[in-house]
């Protein structure tokens, strides 16, 4: 099953679920996908709604989950990433926070701040939380997996790396696209500890491509250890870090200047793809 949230025309936000023909969503009788995750029966409210039909080509999708409580980002967590970034195998998860205000759309404009000539990319498989989790066990770990989305960690890096503190270069007002859907794990092949291609392309040339399988971390682990410091809420997210072949690392390093189609794709997941706008 997929589940998105989308913007409808009077300024407000439903939950739908894709239609098995895939040419409609389907409201599922919630405000957004976090709204409907916070009832423990979720899944049924969702297979079995009948409402309101929406068009998927005239949609206006927003991030998946538009107010999470908390969004856990995860760095260095492919080993051709560290690799990279002149980085040591980590013993443990590394772990920063975004906020919700740094969300949007998996096709709204990404806008480039005025501030930064080092804008970059960084395609990620994201977890979405379904059950209230403090704790967990592996398996009561992989049972508060909802499903998984696509992200782009868009990193501001001359900011990012002014301090050895990362925080300041990834929570950029409207500048992480996330979406389009969430899918739940028994569509993948995996599950909740899925092996799916993840690829990055600017205006078609392929920068990054790996696969999800060869996380340092994997995502049922990345939720028993967050939720050992944390509560962990329904429509919350953990961003689980992205493979090699981010603009900061190239020779020479390259960034995003705007006018670029930046499109972050996870296969069985979707696709988030953003215009660089420039911004005055």
């Amino acid at each position: 099953m997929k589940l998105a949230t989308i913007r409808t025309d009077d300024g407000a936000t439903r939950a739908v679920r894709l239609s098995d023909g895939g040419d409609e969503l389907i409201d599922v009788g919630a405000t957004d996908v976090g709204q409907l995750l916070s009832g423990a029966d979720w899944r049924r409210v969702a297979e079995s709604a009948s409402g309101a039909s929406y068009p998927v080509a005239d949609a206006d999708f927003a991030p998946v989950v538009p107010g999470p409580s908390k969004v856990i980002c995860v760095g260095h967590n492919y080993r051709n990433h560290i690799a990279e970034m002149g980085r040591e195998l980590p013993d443990h998860p590394t772990l920063f926070a975004k906020f919700a205000d740094t969300l949007t759309g998996a096709f709204d404009d990404l806008e480039k701040p005025a501030e930064t000539d080092a804008l970059d990319w960084e395609a990620e498989l994201v977890v979405v939380i379904g059950k209230h989790t403090r704790r967990a066990s592996s398996e009561t770990a992989a049972n508060a997996i909802a499903g998984f989305t696509v992200m782009n960690d868009v990193s501001v890096r001359d900011w990012q790396f002014r301090t050895v503190e990362w925080t300041q270069g990834k929570i950029w007002d409207s500048s992480t696209p996330v979406g389009p859907y969430m899918t739940t794990p028994d569509e993948l092949p995996g599950g909740r500890t899925p092996s799916l291609r993840v690829t990055t392309t600017v205006d078609g040339q392929v920068m990054q491509d790996d696969n999800t399988g060869t996380l340092l971390f994997d995502p049922v682990e990345l939720v028993r250890y967050v939720s050992t410091i944390v509560r962990l809420r329904p429509g919350d997210l953990i961003a689980t870090g992205t493979p090699a072949g981010v603009g900061h690392a190239r020779s020479p390093r390259t960034y995003l200047n705007g006018g670029e189609l930046v499109v972050t794709e996870i296969e069985g997941l979707g696709a988030c793809a953003n215009k660089v706008v420039r911004t005055s």
